[in-house]
């Protein structure tokens, strides 16, 4: 600090205190910022070296590239720069690459490179730019705990065995291919699992013991049984396109083995009036024998004939199987269809509900009734 700072401002007791507390200074900072304290004293020249987590999000690569200030391939150099001096274990590595001119992604590579050998615990990586395929650096980055990839290709080499320490494993906008090896990855330590808009998911095959949540959007070519075989999931969010592919034709009437281990059930961007999808709904409902939660998020289709999928939900044993376990039903977005109070109605009558149902009807999303089970007859939802 300069002498007229000192007499102004007093002491520099930030410069005081423990490296550690410094450090955890620096890293709450963006990363221009954080390397820019090397100018502030001789102490503070190399603290920004010993980060252990390096953000380079979309903000970053923003702010520089919107003024083609490095040109071509100079954004990547200068992360690679960043990284080389780097000190010690990284924690966490983001990296955002922007849609700006890259000759190739051959210097992407050799980031991912650098990394491999830093023993990263959480990799953050994603493209606005085209479709980025993973090099094999990726996967020998085994110390991962945590991984969230978005528009890349993802196809590991032959001998990859799995990532052993991986938890949470977040994937958009994925590319499988479809000469993905079939053998199966092994995650034995995989809790949450989240697909969004992935291509040739039926070619991902995982064994992921201890899965907890799953999650998936916009994937129709995901199966079930493949998915949740060696897995015990608790809570499983799933949208209407991946509900159309447990029809009869595709999943038989009882999966050969009940979820014994499901208790959140949450169905995205459905519409009771599609038999597709009451189908597919009916299937996992009639396979979750111990099911404590519901959650519909209910979606419009204008022009679709609600008759078929009334008929079903009158028909005496569209769902045979009593859920003893169902305590709580959350539907939103309700218009107060046919099908819509069927299925409120069934859901009652094979049910020993104990604590509450919560309805939020359209347009007015935000007024919530809640009906009491005790005080709530089956009479109420009597539909002509």
């Amino acid at each position: 600090m300069t002498a007229n700072y000192k007499r102004k401002f007093g002491r520099d007791r930030i410069s005081n205190l423990p490296e550690h507390l410094i450090a955890s200074i620096i890293e709450r900072l963006p990363i221009q910022d954080a390397i820019s304290t090397c100018i502030i004293s001789k102490k503070w020249r190399y603290i920004w070296t010993e980060m252990r987590e390096l953000v380079f999000d979309n903000q970053f690569s923003n702010k520089f590239a919107k003024n083609e200030a490095f040109g071509r391939n100079g954004f990547i150099r200068i992360i690679k720069q960043v990284l080389t001096l780097t000190k010690g274990p990284i924690l966490k590595f983001h990296l955002h690459i922007p849609n700006i001119f890259l000759d190739s992604f051959e210097e992407v590579d050799q980031l991912m490179l650098l990394l491999s050998r830093t023993g990263v615990k959480e990799l953050i990586l994603d493209s606005s730019n085209r479709c980025y395929e993973l090099p094999s650096y990726v996967f020998s980055c085994l110390e991962l705990t945590k991984l969230i990839l978005y528009n890349c290709f993802f196809k590991p080499p032959l001998k990859f065995e799995g990532f052993l320490n991986l938890e949470e494993l977040i994937l958009r906008d994925i590319d499988f291919g479809a000469n993905l090896c079939r053998t199966k990855i092994n995650l034995p330590q995989l809790k949450n699992l989240s697909l969004a808009y992935c291509t040739n998911v039926y070619k991902f095959k995982i064994k992921a013991t201890n899965l907890f949540r799953l999650a998936i959007t916009a994937c129709p070519d995901a199966i079930l049984a493949t998915m949740l075989s060696n897995s015990k999931v608790k809570r499983f969010c799933i949208d209407a396109q991946f509900l159309k592919t447990l029809t009869p034709e595709n999943i038989p009437k009882w999966l050969q083995q009940p979820d014994n281990s499901l208790r959140y059930l949450w169905f995205r961007k459905f519409h009771l009036g599609d038999v597709d999808q009451l189908r597919g709904a009916l299937c996992l409902l009639r396979n979750s024998p111990n099911l404590k939660t519901l959650g519909m998020y209910l979606e419009k289709k204008p022009r679709v004939n609600l008759g078929p999928a009334s008929s079903i939900l009158e028909s005496l044993n569209c769902l045979d199987y009593k859920l003893y376990q169902l305590q709580n039903v959350v539907i939103t977005s309700i218009e107060g269809s046919k099908p819509e109070m069927l299925f409120i109605k069934l859901l009652l009558s094979h049910s020993l509900l104990s604590k509450s149902l919560a309805l939020y009807f359209h347009p007015c999303k935000y007024i919530r009734i809640i009906f009491l089970f005790f005080l709530c007859p089956l009479d109420m939802f009597a539909v002509d």
